[in-house]
């Protein structure tokens, strides 16, 4: 009888860990990318940098007393190597 016990209960848990081998195996979202092929998204081919990371802007000191006033505004006084 214990027996009996031992091996229906090694059945079960071995039926257990079977099944969460596919935990969560339909829990993704497939739907068709629009941009799979645009080199200026994804560039033209795997091992090379989008188009779009390329881009260099100049710089514009102008924007750094209002980018400055928005860091007071969110994090407080200070600069950012601080920390908290």
């Amino acid at each position: 009888m214990k027996r009996n016990l031992i091996q229906g209960s090694l059945i079960v848990a071995v039926g257990f860990l079977a099944t969460a081998c596919d935990y969560q195996k339909y829990n993704t979202i497939r739907q068709m990318d629009v941009r799979e092929n645009d080199p200026y998204i994804y560039g033209v081919n795997k091992d090379s940098a989008a188009v779009q990371s390329k881009n260099k802007y100049t710089p514009r000191p102008e924007l750094e007393e209002r980018t400055q006033k928005i860091r007071e505004k969110l994090y407080g006084a200070g600069t950012i190597g601080e920390g908290a």
